[in-house]
């Protein structure tokens, strides 16, 4: 996992993974929420002020093609005749925007002159704080479809007006929107970062190591558990440097810095097929795969 962080606010990386870090303390991470976004259960009563649809089919968001990125249709009403909506939330207003979500069938094509596109394909072509908001709105979706029946008797859910919760009309029991978090951590050593390939990654493609929380465990007893199970050492001096919403589908990426203490380094096997130091100059001098340039 990486965090991703905002184009417009990189810096030129240093001459060492401390330093280089150190600089990148100060970027915008997005798929975060903007800091005035305003959530909120009820829309206001005023049906002339135009909303704007985040409208989702199998996971991806409705957009339109325009000469610098995309945008989201923004209608003060539904503004898709053809479209059948499988669920729809409101949730809060932006910049006195009123935001709303909508989901319709996998299948549903595009109304002409739109696509249905993944939230990662939008980074750096949608509006940041829409895309904060659109990782908002694709959480909320899956958790209202995953929890349309009470996991403890299965009778039909419905939503609450006070709080975002969905009630058990049988026996009572609430569910709230899910969240998992996750542990990432950058190991340094003697210069060089530990970087890692799991199964699922294209070869010469590396990531930090990461995972995520059992039940009953602190985040740093976390990183620990999983450096051991993965690449088989040990790690001190962790300090905490970010964190980031996942929506795929609802995670919360927690992300340490930590240096390498002990241990012989080796992959372990299932999760991972390949770990090793790299040094700055593997990196900068393209040896082996890193995402775009709005990763860290």
């Amino acid at each position: 996992m990486w965090i991703f962080i905002s184009r417009a606010a990189r810096r030129t990386p240093c001459n060492s993974w401390r330093a280089c870090w150190r600089c990148y303390r100060s970027l915008d991470i997005v798929l975060t929420l903007p800091d005035d976004f305003q959530p909120g259960l009820l829309p206001a009563d005023d049906s002339d002020t135009p909303i704007q649809w985040f409208v989702f089919a199998g996971g991806n968001l409705l957009v339109r093609p325009t000469s610098d990125g995309v945008a989201l249709p923004v209608a003060a009403v539904w503004p898709f005749a053809k479209l059948v909506t499988v669920r729809r939330l409101y949730l809060g207003s932006w910049r006195g925007q009123p935001c709303h979500a909508a989901e319709v069938e996998t299948a549903t094509p595009p109304p002409p002159g739109m696509n249905f596109e993944s939230l990662r394909a939008l980074w750096s072509r949608l509006d940041e704080g829409l895309l904060g908001v659109a990782g908002h709105a694709e959480q909320l979706i899956e958790w209202d479809r995953s929890h349309q029946f009470c996991g403890c008797c299965g009778a039909q859910t419905q939503r609450r007006a006070d709080e975002r919760a969905r009630h058990c009309v049988a026996c009572g029991s609430m569910a709230y929107p899910r969240l998992s978090p996750v542990i990432m951590v950058r190991v340094v050593r003697d210069g060089h970062i530990l970087l890692a390939r799991p199964p699922r990654f294209a070869p010469g493609f590396y990531s930090v190591l990461a995972g995520f929380v059992e039940a009953g465990e602190t985040l740093e007893q976390a990183i620990h558990r999983e450096v051991a199970e993965e690449v088989n050492i040990r790690v001190c001096d962790l300090r905490y440097f970010a964190s980031q919403s996942w929506p795929f589908p609802h995670s919360l990426m927690i992300a340490f810095t930590a240096e390498y203490a002990e241990g012989e380094l080796r992959a372990g096997g299932r999760e991972i097929v390949a770990a090793r130091l790299f040094g700055t100059d593997a990196v900068s001098y393209n040896h082996l795969t890193l995402p775009t340039s709005d990763l860290v």
